[in-house]
């Protein structure tokens, strides 16, 4: 496991990493407001409206994140030809992200996943309701081909692939195989699925959490020694080098081909705010680290920290390289 500066370096080495993201993207969208009263039509509380949030989410989180931390994005995924699309459009390219590999459909609704946030004078911000308007890619030939075409010429220029599957019908089998097939032969693709990580085909590396880990081995795995049976079991059918297996409270377990099991503590539990796309910043930190020559390992460390950080913001949040510097400094468990 690389030492303090060696990590420090690969930050340093994020900057202009081209990164292919690929997969669902999400739209979060954050409504604001201060109670009001009671309503007098049902027992709800009325909320004065303060201000609307966009920021992307899902797979465009992963995007946000890679942006955030100094790489260059190489954006494929689908929005719809409808307001949420625009907007979140406009919110990667203020990040610096060029869409153009991103597909506008007209027969398609931008997933759009809304939390309502209410606060008092004495009080934080926190979730009073959620809804999500969600739609699966038209399974067409025209939108297969709009997508097969974007990922054909992004992922020659990748140094790595990040996939973020939510199942939502951008990501399919054929397509994971075409992606790596068009990768040079440096670049690994690291896939995080929500559902169905095991029909993706084989893989470099996958950043399942424990409830996609307990799915793929048919029982919830408790403890170190049997998160890493599971992760290694899963692993092997993926056929990849290297899984890291995401633990919430718990930190993270790598497994390796060749290497015994390395587990990380989690960093900075007593500070969680909100574990909103905390995965979305495993993956985007896993592959950027991957681009600029870290090790799994290394990758694995600095994934563990990016996340520790983006779970004391509220909401879908991004990490900065003054933010993970800052964490390798003061990380227990990073070696001096």
């Amino acid at each position: 496991m690389g030492n303090a500066a060696r990590l420090h370096a690969l930050v340093d080495a994020f900057v202009g990493q081209r990164v292919l993201v690929f997969g669902d993207l999400v739209l979060d969208r954050y409504i604001l407001g201060t109670p009001k009263r009671i309503s007098r039509e049902a027992p709800v509380i009325i909320l004065r409206f303060e201000e609307q949030r966009d920021v992307p989410g899902g797979a465009a989180n992963a995007m946000a994140n890679v942006a955030s931390l100094g790489g260059t994005v190489l954006a494929v995924g689908a929005v719809g030809d409808d307001e949420p699309g625009r907007s979140l459009l406009e919110q990667l390219r203020q990040r610096g992200i060029d869409p153009a590999g991103i597909s506008v459909l007209p027969d398609y609704r931008t997933v759009t996943k809304v939390r309502i946030l209410a606060w008092g004078a004495a009080s934080l911000r926190h979730q009073v309701a959620r809804y999500d308007v969600e739609d699966c890619l038209p399974p067409t030939p025209a939108t297969a081909a709009r997508l097969e075409a974007a990922l054909a010429a992004a992922a020659p220029q990748a140094a790595a692939a990040a996939v973020s599957d939510y199942g939502y019908g951008a990501v399919t089998a054929p397509r994971v195989a075409a992606l790596r097939r068009a990768l040079p032969p440096s670049a690994l693709s690291v896939a995080d699925s929500r559902f169905a990580l095991t029909r993706l085909g084989p893989v470099d590396a996958a950043t399942p959490n424990l409830e996609e880990l307990a799915a793929a081995a048919g029982r919830t795995p408790q403890g170190d020694e049997e998160v890493a049976a599971a992760a290694e079991a899963l692993r092997v059918s993926l056929a990849a080098r290297f899984l890291v297996a995401t633990r919430g409270s718990q930190g993270l377990t790598l497994v390796e081909d060749g290497l015994p099991p390395f587990h990380l503590p989690v960093y900075g539990t007593a500070q969680v705010v909100d574990v909103t796309g905390a995965g979305d910043t495993v993956l985007a930190t896993l592959t950027l680290a991957l681009a600029a020559g870290a090790t799994p390992r290394e990758a694995a460390l600095l994934a563990n920290l990016a996340a520790g950080v983006a779970v004391t913001k509220l909401g879908t949040a991004t990490v900065s390289p003054g933010e993970l510097h800052e964490a390798i400094e003061r990380a227990s468990f990073v070696p001096a």
